[in-house]
């Protein structure tokens, strides 16, 4: 199981199921025109995909370039989710 976790491939796995998830939404979405938005959706989603994504390049030895990369999108996403949302 500490092998699991120690190279990654438990980030791999959560990834699929993070895009398996924005698909049956978003395909949801397109044929009943109910339930989350997709511009409401992917924000969110692609903030936490990079979070992951930067777990995934740290625990695989990638470089903090990349990990950074991955940290930015991140944030540029959670902002967009963030305007998106708020009231004014």
């Amino acid at each position: 199981m500490a092998e699991l976790f120690a190279s990654g491939r438990l980030v791999d796995f959560i990834l699929v199921v993070v895009a398996l998830e924005a698909a049956v939404l978003l395909l949801y979405w397109s044929r009943a025109r109910r339930g989350i938005a997709p511009l409401d959706l992917l924000p969110n989603l692609c903030a936490g995909a990079f979070l992951l994504l930067a777990l995934r390049v740290t625990l695989g030895g990638g470089g903090w370039m990349m990990a950074s990369l991955c940290l930015s999108a991140a944030g540029l996403a959670h902002l967009t989710d963030v305007y998106r949302r708020w009231r004014r």
